[in-house]
């Protein structure tokens, strides 16, 4: 690819990027004609009438439309796809060990596998999750999908994410952010790569209000970065996959998609460093509420209400004095899908493991497991705790979680999960104080 320099920083910013100098208008979107013989075309990702401040669209001067392609037609995938009523719903607390890696050729496309979501493209509502393992680059296909963004949260080995609006490149411990109908070809600059992808197919991520924690912490819109233009003028026979109402549809197309090589707007891919988040917490007594750990929000029709919410448990230290440290047994009316990224998750001893998974729905009791609570419960609390080298993080929705068939039915499913709440035992007695 083309490029000049390959990031512009800020959150929802209006930018500007050219990889050839002189190449956007100066003063109107649509010219008569477009320098170098570039087509202009806008893409959408909200309604035309959304509100300013939530208005988000951007002009793309390419090398040749959209539109330029065969019919498309229908693709099969055995893995990936947004059925989330093949199996009842269950109140059950479930875990899974790691998704296997690859073991033949295998694409981004190819390995992504269901495990669970609710709501769809249709109602544009909810989210589907996905993990995806990989150890080959895309080879002559490119994709999009048209049902929701894809918040794409890599486990192990880097991606190298070419998009229609410039090259960006993402390892674990980072996230990116492809946009509804963004095309893009994922490389592999590792030998293997696995990972978690929210397919949201609700209102566009953001970042969360603040409200009393003020104008700072949490994620800082300034850490967040966009892709400079960059543009392939590239002929041949390739494949473009498209993600259209839950299923897969693929055409032929003869020349390369990335040929953008100009744009401007507010609607583009973009990619955060987690580690750069702020953790913020309590410096006096109890454990407060994980939505201080909110580092992307998507909105629902109420307010207060996500859609669906990206937390993270980064390390951090816990100073609150005569409180149980880690996160307290509860139920929750929302429903939480956990993953991690790397390290020990400091309310389970043992058994969530990196790239594995939890699903507690809602009202479903969960929390910290026996050992965990032992000893927390005994812990020497004059000295801060550091909880190092970790980071998880968790897909928080308003709707119950559905999980799919065949991750219920996978070997990976954990079915003494429930076990590590067993030596949980009663204490209870009237005449003692704490």
């Amino acid at each position: 690819m083309n490029a000049s320099s390959q990031y512009q920083s800020g959150f929802g910013n209006e930018f500007a990027s050219e990889a050839i100098e002189g190449t956007l208008p100066q003063g109107q979107n649509s010219p008569q004609r477009v320098a170098h013989g570039l087509y202009a075309e806008q893409l959408s990702g909200t309604a035309f009438t959304a509100p300013r401040h939530a208005n988000r669209r951007s002009w793309l001067y390419r090398i040749r439309p959209a539109a330029v392609h065969e019919p498309f037609q229908s693709l099969a995938h055995a893995t990936f796809h947004n059925r989330f009523d093949e199996a009842p719903a269950t109140p059950n607390q479930l875990r899974w060990n790691p998704w296997p890696l690859a073991d033949k050729p295998t694409d981004f496309v190819d390995g992504l596998v269901t495990l669970a979501g609710n709501g769809g493209p249709a109602e544009q509502a909810g989210v589907g999750i996905h993990v995806y393992t990989a150890n080959r680059s895309m080879q002559g296909r490119f994709f999009y999908d048209a049902d929701g963004e894809l918040l794409i949260v890599p486990q192990q080995g880097r991606l190298h994410l070419a998009t229609e609006l410039g090259l960006i490149d993402v390892e674990p411990q980072e996230i990116a952010v492809i946009p509804r109908g963004v095309r893009f070809r994922v490389e592999l600059p590792d030998e293997t790569a696995r990972g978690y992808v929210c397919e949201n197919f609700g209102a566009l991520l953001r970042l969360p209000d603040l409200g009393p924690i003020g104008s700072n912490c949490l994620a800082n819109a300034r850490d967040f970065l966009t892709p400079q233009a960059a543009y392939e003028d590239v002929d041949g026979a390739f494949e473009l996959v498209a993600k259209f109402q839950g299923a897969l549809w693929s055409a032929k197309i003869d020349h390369s998609p990335l040929d953008v090589v100009a744009w401007h707007g507010n609607y583009a891919p973009y990619k955060y460093d987690l580690r750069r988040f702020n953790t913020i917490g309590s410096i006096s007594y109890d454990h407060p509420d994980p939505s201080i750990f909110t580092v992307l929000t998507s909105p629902s029709d109420t307010p207060g209400t996500a859609n669906v919410d990206l937390a993270i448990f980064p390390p951090r230290w816990l100073v609150a004095q005569h409180t149980f440290r880690p996160p307290w047994f509860h139920r929750n009316v929302a429903s939480e899908f956990m993953g991690l990224i790397t390290g020990v998750y400091d309310a389970k001893a043992e058994g969530f493991l990196p790239g594995g998974a939890s699903l507690h729905n809602c009202m479903s009791g969960h929390g910290p497991d026996a050992a965990t609570f032992e000893r927390a419960s005994n812990a020497e609390l004059s000295k801060p705790d550091e909880i190092g080298g970790t980071m998880a993080f968790m897909f928080e929705t308003r709707k119950v979680i559905r999980p799919t068939r065949q991750a219920l039915d996978s070997p990976q499913l954990q079915d003494n999960y429930h076990e590590c709440w067993k030596g949980i035992g009663k204490h209870f007695d009237a005449g003692r104080e704490a």
